[in-house]
């Protein structure tokens, strides 16, 4: 259940209202910023990255962004509600109904975050699963001039990712919700996988859309039991 005075914090969405949510994990260097490029033109949704967010606050100047600032220059960690806020803050002011939200969430303190102040369940985790070879080579190849892109922090981010964002993989799992995809390969050929993934999704919410639609019209509604009525016959008959 949500904690509704932490979602008064910065709002809520419309009662009623259906939102679609998509997580995206993986490594650093697996590909997620590519991918959800990707998605964004294709499929609609408004991309939303934790990190991103973060730093656009500690650019703001104001009490909150100067805090997360010392918290960074300390080496500690963002407290996970507020950066579960700022996700919400943004969903809020974009003006869509459907987001990608960019490696997110990162560790269970995280998820239990998103769950008690947004409480909106996503529809799944798109997981890009790439080798830690893979990773590495690409984030030693990308010539970006970032102070991290050498070996010793890349794999230190690689430990911090198994440790702590394997357990939310494996939640997630549990409940059905992963998609897994190989990110090993080159970024088109990833793609198609994605595609298909959210495609089910397109057809999913379809078929969603047209059954409200019909138990709000009761001729729909009457020819739909009918339907039923004939089905369930001939399975008895069967």
């Amino acid at each position: 259940m949500a904690d509704a005075s932490k979602q008064d914090y910065v709002g809520s969405f419309p009662p009623g209202k259906k939102i679609t949510v998509v997580f995206v994990i993986g490594g650093p260097g697996s590909g997620k910023g590519t991918q959800c490029a990707k998605i964004v033109n294709q499929f609609g949704f408004t991309h939303l990255s934790a990190g991103e967010l973060l730093r656009e606050e500690v650019k703001s100047d104001t009490e909150q962004g100067t805090m997360i600032k010392n918290l960074m220059q300390e080496g500690k960690l963002v407290p996970s509600d507020i950066i579960v806020r700022l996700l919400l803050k943004a969903m809020l002011e974009s003006g869509n109904d459907k987001f990608l939200i960019d490696g997110f969430p990162r560790n269970e303190e995280n998820r239990q975050a998103y769950e008690n102040i947004v409480n909106i369940e996503p529809e799944f985790v798109l997981f890009i699963d790439c080798s830690l070879e893979e990773m590495e080579r690409r984030i030693l190849n990308r010539n970006q001039g970032r102070d991290d892109d050498n070996v010793t922090t890349v794999r230190r981010r690689f430990g911090v990712f198994q440790e702590s964002t394997l357990p939310v993989i494996q939640h997630y799992e549990k409940l059905g919700k992963l998609r897994r995809v190989d990110g090993d390969r080159q970024p088109d050929i990833v793609f198609e996988d994605v595609k298909a993934v959210f495609a089910q999704l397109n057809i999913q919410t379809n078929q969603a859309s047209h059954v409200s639609r019909a138990q709000t019209n009761p001729f729909k509604r009457w020819f739909l039991d009918l339907c039923c009525g004939c089905f369930d016959a001939q399975e008895r008959r069967n």
